[in-house]
């Protein structure tokens, strides 16, 4: 079965940290997370070509399945957004 894709845009800030911790939390063990720091890291190419894919114009984000969350458009990462979004769910 595959697994559902959660991709998580952050700028290695503490305030992206907790929205980082509650994404593993409600994904595991379910869901493949990716963690796009977009300052910093060798994944930060792709990141920056995937934030931009996908319109992300603020940090915290998260994308479930290349597609971003409504919640990230206007206000911060909820649990009931990830729920809602079938993360955590096969």
């Amino acid at each position: 079965m595959a697994k559902r894709k959660v991709e998580v845009f952050t700028s290695g800030c503490p305030v992206c940290a907790p929205v980082i911790e509650l994404v593993n939390k409600v994904a595991f063990p379910s869901c493949e997370v990716i963690i796009y720091d977009l300052s910093k890291g060798s994944n930060t190419n792709i990141g920056r070509e995937k934030a931009k894919e996908y319109g992300v114009t603020r940090v915290p984000s998260v994308a479930v399945d290349a597609k971003l969350l409504e919640c990230c458009k206007i206000g911060t990462v909820s649990e009931q957004a990830l729920r809602d979004a079938g993360v955590g769910q096969p």
